[in-house]
This record gives structure tokens, sequence and C-alpha cells, in this order.
């Protein structure tokens, strides 16, 4: 393969309870239909409030000045509905059921489904059940999936990525690393699709490291 044809990889640290995460959603996916093959994403586990850490009490509404700075402009934006989540559950179950996912061919699916329950439907995400009816919607054997997560058969995967991200010095997510033949970049936050576009770009030629914030 011509160094010109191989792909660059994407790596994206995220977490289902992240506004900003779901808000780079369909930049990614946008870029991935106009790249094609040349660029291959890999979504990665990141818990902003990991275990044992006491989760935040449920919310009506979020910091009202923030959403709206930050998070209803972007969300028409990119076209997506997003609602103040009543609801604010541990997340690494619902990053153990993407693993399952992504070993049963259906991660894209279940990945959107994750984000929309949580963030238009105001579902827990982190209760089984839901997890359960999730998987079902997208076509994945529920029972497979809920016995792979009462064995935590997806635990190890979770942590690693989270091992990755800590070496890495990554504190926040959304995170992208993009990795190609150049310079390896860091992206952080949402990014609009002509700033990760122009890092892909970048990533080819040269041997240097680089981080764009």
């Amino acid at each position: 393969m011509a160094q010109s044809d191989t792909p660059v990889r994407l790596d994206v640290w995220s977490d289902y309870v992240c506004p900003f995460c779901y808000l780079e959603l369909p930049v990614l996916e946008q870029l991935h239909a106009r790249l094609g093959s040349a660029l291959d994403i890999h979504w990665r586990a990141f818990e902003l409030r990991p275990v044992p850490a006491r989760p935040l009490a449920p919310v009506s509404e979020p910091p009202r000045s923030a959403w709206a700075r930050s998070v209803y402009p972007l969300a028409e934006q990119r076209g997506l509905t997003m609602r103040p989540p009543p609801v604010q559950p541990k997340s690494r179950l619902a990053l153990e059921a993407a693993e399952f996912a992504k070993d049963a061919g259906s991660f894209s699916p279940f990945h959107e489904a994750l984000f929309r329950a949580f963030f238009a439907d105001g579902q827990d995400i982190g209760d089984l059940r839901v997890l359960g009816a999730l998987a079902e919607d997208v076509g994945m054997d529920r029972e497979s999936m809920t016995r792979a997560l009462e064995a935590g058969r997806y635990t190890a995967r979770v942590l690693a990525d989270e091992e990755e991200a800590q070496r890495l010095g990554i504190r926040g997510v959304p995170a992208m690393r993009l990795a190609g033949n150049g310079p390896v970049l860091l992206l952080t936050g949402a990014q609009p699709e002509e700033a990760v576009r122009a890092a892909f770009a970048r990533v080819r030629p040269g041997p240097s490291l680089s981080a764009v914030h």
C-alpha cells in the first residue's frame, strides 16, 4: 500500500454522558462519509465520573448559561435534539455495552442510540434494563449482552482505554488523536469538521509530534 493510501487512524476518547461528545458525532460521521476508507475511526472509553466517584445529583436543568452559550447552539447547528438529562448515571456499563456492540457488529447504531437515549430521551443508561432494550432496538441479542455485562467481560477493555488516555495526558473529552504517516495530532473539544479535516491533511508527511487544542 502506498503511503498516500494508508488510512489515517482517528481515536476518539468519549463518554456517553458528555454533551460535547454527542455533538462531535455528526461531524465525524460527515467526515467519514467524505473520506471513506482513508479515515479509520475508533471510539474509545473515557469515564467522566469513574467508579467509585459519587454520581451527580439529578438536575432538571444544567447550568443554563453554559448550555445556552455552547450546547444548544451547536446542537441546532449539527441537527441534534438535546435536552437536559433528568438523571446523572455512571457510564461504565454503557461503555462496556458499546464494546459488546463492536464484537456484535452493531457498534454504530448502538453508539448513536446510547447518546440519543440519554440526551434526547432522558433515559438512565447506567441501568442494565435500559441497555438491554437499546440492544434489542438495534438487533442485538439482549440476553447475550446482559450476561456479558454481568460477568464483567468487557471491563478490561474500558479500563485499558482509560489507562491509555491517562498516559497521553487526556483529562477531558472528546479528545481525538489522529495518526498517519506523519505527525500525530491531538484535538480536544467539539471541533468543527474543517478543523478535523485540516488535522487529517497534516498527519501524512513528516515524523514530528504535535498537539492542537
